[in-house]
């Protein structure tokens, strides 16, 4: 697991007769924020070079936070170590537990019986109105009839998805529930607490460590129905990760300045703006629980570093509390 404290961005150009070429690169460290400048200028002068010789490279790292496949790390501010933990900020201003070996999985009950309207039906309504408005000799009315049947089959499928989706919903719930068992019945040395969460469940695992991109947390992810874009991130990352802080709008914070959408490390115009919705963010944050422990399933094997994590991650997302989830 690789999560840096410092940051910092390399631009470099070449110019040549009839042709420029600017590489940006980023460039991280523990150690001093001058440390992560020289490597991020290494990086350019590197990448530049190849691009030189003739190879096909990006020009600037890929916008993502969240770690790329060429290495570069997850680009979050590190609030505070506990050891190899490390608690981050995210994009949207939760915290985060990043773990190098201690398994957390993911498994969001997803509805997937809502209705919707396909492209298919919103082009045999726009034919069904062109042949009206012909029949009628008037092109407003066939273009009139086309957005009320539209708009009115808009309203009708999203009403009946309002009243289906509680049950939708419950019902996978309880699918990814009975499959989280069936896991723990056919896998009985393994050690596993399971949270809920406002989209599903969390579990995490306690008798052992795992290797983030090995074969064992992988299969077990997958047989867990984990989400797929977590598992992703887990083995792209090298560590697992559950966040432990509420999401700001199911809490209802609206304030007057919105979240900058920049990334960290973030502008300096954009700093004091940042800190001013942190701080009213954490005012309400500590009124939610970010999960609620259900049960605990399997073998009673406990990992002192699973431990470790345990006690952390249940402290701060307050899952024994009786507050809301958010």
């Amino acid at each position: 697991m690789l999560i840096p404290y410092y940051w910092a961005e390399s631009r470099i150009q070449s110019k040549s007769p009839g042709k420029q070429v600017t590489v940006k690169r980023w460039g991280w460290s523990d150690i001093s924020q001058e440390d992560a400048q020289a490597h991020a200028e290494k990086r350019a002068a590197e990448a530049l070079e190849r691009i030189r010789s003739g190879e096909t490279l990006r020009r600037r790292d890929k916008l993502e936070v969240y770690g790329t496949e060429d290495g570069v790390p997850i680009r979050e501010e590190v609030v505070s170590r506990h050891g190899n933990i490390a608690i981050t900020r995210n994009s949207y201003g939760a915290l985060c537990l990043n773990t190098p070996d201690v398994f957390f999985a993911d498994v969001d009950a997803a509805w997937e019986g809502e209705l919707n309207v396909p492209l298919r039906g919103c082009l045999f309504i726009l034919l069904g109105s062109i042949v009206l408005g012909i029949w009628l000799k008037s092109v407003p009315i066939g273009l009139v009839c086309f957005s009320v049947i539209l708009w009115l089959t808009f309203l009708i499928t999203g009403w009946i998805n309002r009243r289906r989706r509680p049950a939708g919903e419950a019902k996978a719930k309880a699918d990814n529930l009975a499959a989280i068992r069936h896991f723990s019945a056919t896998h009985p040395q393994w050690h596993l607490r399971v949270y809920e969460t406002p989209a599903g469940y969390r579990i995490m695992a306690m008798h052992d460590v795992f290797d983030p991109q090995g074969p064992v947390a992988k299969d077990a992810l997958e047989a867990l129905n984990s989400d797929k874009r977590f598992a992703r991130m887990c083995a792209l990352q090298s560590c697992f990760r559950a966040r432990v802080s509420p999401k700001f709008w199911r809490i209802g914070y609206k304030p007057e300045v919105a979240l900058p959408k920049s990334k960290w490390p973030y502008p300096p115009e954009q700093v004091q703006r940042r800190k001013t919705w942190v701080a009213g963010y954490e005012k309400l944050a500590p009124h939610f629980a970010s999960c609620r422990f259900l049960e605990r399933l399997g073998s009673h094997e406990i990992h002192p570093e699973a431990q470790k994590v345990r006690a952390l991650h249940d402290e701060l997302c307050q899952s024994d509390s009786s507050l809301p989830l958010a």
